[in-house]
């Protein structure tokens, strides 16, 4: 029977009912007494020399409170980046400074150049196009090939050139080129992984409040971590002490790595609030949206693969273009190295693997964490090269891939990460079940007959989750730890606050989080509430990111109620007079080892709150913990996804027809949960395949700055839901956190693009078209032109 309460029971999500009765509490619907409004005067070229800022004319206009430019900023801090990458010569990454406002120059369609401040918005908006605005247009730096070249424009002028830095990792050069020389058979593709737009349901909102009577600062926005916020924004840009500097997260509506960086929007906010002594707010528009929130991907890449005669991979080798955009946002230089480069060795025992990452300033909007981050590029390269392979050589897909799998762990990859536990030959056989593979020949003649092609494509997968330890990432660069913290509080009745660092934007954390603490309790879900989101709150934690808030922050919270558990048997041993080892806690009631005596959970707590029965010089009242985890390892969850797609050679349109994701997340908390974050990210992920590109023109220029001209995936895209299996019966528990459990938010982003670009070609080679790659998005004149040559 399935469970109905507890550590893995499909609970429907609590937090639902708010959003959907539209009680929810977002950024947007905060609005404080005597708020004044911004509106940002962005940059319509991409790159340029600021002449002039004259705002005198704006000023004098209809409710404008102040009008602030990059002058206002002078002496005060630009945007930090959270990373620092070593190059391969032992240099460190070149950072130039990302001001809160562009000082001196223009480096990307949409870098705010000025910000009014005024009574409304349509007010501040007027009052921003009288501003007189003297910038020399330069050139356009957009291609990064062409911005290494010798002559390139310069994104920044105290730089020696357009090159962030030129980062190799895994095995050594001499071991690598030895091993494609010795070779039987090289594969090798260049590919593109496009740049997207994140496009969270909900646009970023940022308000700003100041209180002169204790001079403490108060930031309300969209945030997925507000303590990073709080400590960047503090420390870094504004130099507020953080004991007078509150960041407020609320409800958020998706995030999908957008909202984890710290943005200028939110630190002009809170520094304007200050200036003028009142609320600040600040709401982004769809469009502002594209052109200032973080965009993802964006590499251009040459993999190489080395086969034995006898199909065993003997090396893998990848040189890869990774677009910074004009400024380092919060964490995008570790995205294309630490979280890219250490996935390359995938599900595969492979002896050699060799990185190289040319990091690239552009006159484009800074590019960082999407969710997968890193990993999914990644797999994109190694899924398709793998998948090109086979057909060089005439195998199946499937037994290519299944010869070379990892099938003894531990084990330690080329690129030094140390996988702890998995079965990729069990994903492989559930996807094969699920799929029906025996069936796909009838199913293809089927499509022939109607005059359409039919291609099935298949893709194995691993990401790392959870980004751990903070020692070690500390010594890659990382400048914060990546561990996490809880609170949990009992009341005297029973009842439960846990404060967590983690943030919830859809993960469920409501629903999901206490499931695990009752179970450690024996008490109703009901019983427990989660807060988060609120710095003045919460304990220091790190945010929601990297598929990281069970298996890091919930284990925290099991650390904390392992507290709570082992001084509430310390009470319930003095009510019982019994020795605390023989006490027992099941269902809610603390009992007396091989006997009836017991006492329920409500009147422990509330013993402790009021210490009548107990002595104070061995027990302190109160019953609140806090516990802090920093992980040993990455978590590793992986699957195995197949896609059948048919593809119309008239049009050359693609239809998902049939898909299959077969996942390992080791242990379940909340499976419907679990199944819903797939989905999702499934959709994402057919989205980047056969829809979505941010694509600028050679002056820098946004071409698709709308959805006007950017292709979000509807649900005619995506296949129908009896058409859809999502599985994670496979599960081989995580070793080294205390729930046994991986991470799932991520993987239907980074298993599906290969999967769909791989079905697509599978149906091209099928009709006879010797078509070997198109990039992504796989749309249908990038179809129908690879079919007409």
């Amino acid at each position: 029977m399935p469970k109905d309460h507890g550590i893995g029971a499909s609970q429907k999500r609590r937090e639902d009912v708010r959003f959907l009765t539209g009680a929810g509490n977002y950024t947007d619907d905060i609005n404080l007494h005597g708020q004044a409004y911004v509106y940002f005067l962005r940059s319509d070229m991409a790159h340029g020399k600021i002449n002039k800022v004259d705002t005198e004319e704006a000023s004098k206009m209809p409710g404008v409170v102040r009008i602030f430019t990059g002058a206002d900023f002078e002496g005060i801090g630009g945007l930090p980046c959270g990373w620092q990458v070593t190059d391969k010569n032992g240099d460190p990454m070149k950072e130039p400074a990302h001001p809160v406002l562009a000082q001196g120059k223009v480096r990307h369609v949409g870098d705010p150049i000025a910000a009014v401040v005024a009574e409304s918005l349509e007010e501040a908006r007027t009052a921003a196009e009288a501003i007189e605005l003297d910038i020399e247009e330069l050139p356009a730096v957009v291609d990064m090939k062409a911005a290494l070249a010798e002559g390139a424009a310069k994104v920044h002028d105290d730089l020696s050139d357009n090159l962030c830095y030129d980062w190799q990792f895994g095995t050594d050069t001499e071991t690598t080129d030895k091993a494609f020389a010795e070779a039987a058979h090289v594969t090798t593709l260049e590919l593109v992984n496009n740049r997207l737009v994140a496009n969270p349901m909900e646009p970023r909102v940022a308000v700003g409040d100041y209180s002169r009577a204790n001079d403490e600062s108060t930031l309300y926005t969209t945030s997925q971590n507000p303590h990073v916020i709080r400590l960047l924004m503090g420390a870094f840009v504004l130099g507020i002490p953080e004991h007078k500097l509150r960041v407020v997260a609320p409800d958020v509506g998706g995030g999908f790595g957008t909202k984890i960086f710290h943005y200028a929007e939110e630190a002009f906010c809170t520094f304007a609030a200050r200036q003028v002594n009142r609320p600040v707010k600040w709401t982004s528009s769809r469009s502002e949206a594209f052109m200032s929130d973080a965009h993802g991907r964006d590499h251009v890449t040459k993999i190489e693969l080395a086969l034995d005669a006898d199909n065993n991979f003997t090396a893998v080798r990848t040189d890869t273009y990774a677009n910074m955009g004009a400024y380092l946002s919060t964490f995008s230089s570790s995205v294309p190295t630490w979280l890219h480069g250490t996935l390359m060795a995938g599900n595969y025992k492979t002896p050699a693997v060799q990185v190289n990452v040319k990091a690239v300033f552009t006159t484009t909007v800074p590019v960082d964490a999407y969710r997968g981050a890193g990993r999914p590029e990644a797999t994109f390269q190694l899924e398709r090269v793998i998948d090109k392979a086979a057909r060089e050589l005439g195998v199946d897909p499937i037994a290519l891939r299944r010869q070379n799998f990892i099938t003894q762990f531990p084990y330690e990859t080329p690129v030094a990460v140390a996988y702890d536990t998995g079965d990729y030959e069990a994903t492989m056989a559930k996807m094969e079940e699920l799929m029906d593979i025996p069936g796909f020949p009838e199913r293809r003649k089927a499509s022939e007959a109607k005059g359409k092609l039919r291609g099935l494509g298949v893709n194995c997968f691993i990401e790392a989750c959870g980004i751990a330890p903070s020692n070690l990432v500390g010594q890659l660069g990382a400048r914060a730890g990546l561990y996490d913290a809880a609170t949990v509080r009992v009341n005297a009745t029973g009842s439960i606050s846990v404060m967590v660092g983690a943030h919830s934007h859809g993960q469920g954390h409501e629903t999901a989080f206490p499931q695990v603490v009752a179970e450690m309790l024996g008490i109703d879900e009901s019983m427990i509430d989660i807060v988060h989101g609120d710095t003045s709150k919460i304990p220091f934690g790190m945010g929601t990111y990297g598929s990281r808030s069970i298996a890091v922050c919930g284990s925290a919270m099991v650390r904390a109620t392992e507290k709570i558990i082992n001084k509430a048997k310390k009470i319930a041993a003095h009510l019982l007079e019994a020795a605390e080892t023989d006490i027992e806690l099941k269902d809610g009631q603390f009992s007396v080892a091989g006997t009836d005596k017991s006492v329920a959970w409500g009147d422990v707590t509330l013993a402790a709150y009021v210490p009548h029965n107990y002595p104070l010089e061995d027990i302190e009242p109160g019953l609140e913990e806090t516990a802090f985890y920093d992980p040993s390892n990455f978590t590793y969850p992986a699957g195995a996804y197949a896609c059948e797609v048919e593809l119309d050679p008239e049009t050359g349109e693609v239809t998902i027809e049939k898909f299959v994701s077969a996942d390992d997340f080791g242990n379940v908390i909340n499976p419907m949960i679990v199944e819903g974050q797939v989905h999702g990210g499934i959709a994402q992920g057919i989205g980047q395949a056969l829809l979505e590109n941010c694509a600028y023109d050679e002056n820098g220029q946004l071409l698709s700055a709308s959805y006007m001209d950017y292709a979000m995936p509807r649900a005619d895209d995506l296949p129908h839901m009896a058409n859809y299996t999502v599985d994670h019966s496979c599960q081989t528990p995580c070793t080294h956190n205390p729930l046994g459990v991986k991470g799932c938010g991520e993987a239907g982003a980074i298993g599906s693009p290969p999967t769909v670009v791989n079905a697509v070609i599978d149906a091209l080679q099928s009709g006879g078209h010797k078509v070997e790659h198109i990039d992504m998005p796989v749309s249908p004149s990038r179809v129908w032109a690879a079919m007409n040559g």
